[in-house]
């Protein structure tokens, strides 16, 4: 058994990698909006923080009713409770990577948890 898995994601509207890749401790979805269109409803998790990448094109995310101007290369972090629903453009599309976390789950984390062999 392999100690890795390996996915090609085609360009679809949504596509979870939780089941795709085997994921223990986090999930990641891959997401693309076009002009004009919004995810269809606001949500809010109860233990995931959220970290979105915009990969391509703009947009905008309302949290807590407050709109965040997003564009390629934006990073954005959403703390569990805070209500949220993401939007392209009018004019231009969006594609976002968006992984869940559970909140103040990070114990160690690159020199400090690797491993170093000689």
């Amino acid at each position: 058994m392999a100690n890795f898995n390996k996915v090609s994601v085609a360009n679809e509207a949504r596509t979870e990698l939780h089941d795709k890749l085997q994921l223990t401790g986090a999930e990641i979805s891959i997401n693309n909006l076009p002009a004009g269109a919004g995810v269809p409803f606001v949500h809010y998790h109860k233990k995931n923080e959220e970290i979105y990448f915009v990969t391509a094109g703009k947009g905008k995310a309302v949290i807590d009713g407050e709109t965040v101007e997003l564009g390629a290369g934006d990073w954005l972090r959403i703390s569990p409770a805070a209500r949220r629903q993401f939007f392209a453009a009018e004019n231009e599309g969006i594609s976002y990577v968006c992984m869940q976390v559970k909140e103040n789950s990070l114990e160690e984390y690159t020199a400090a948890d690797a491993g170093i062999e000689q």
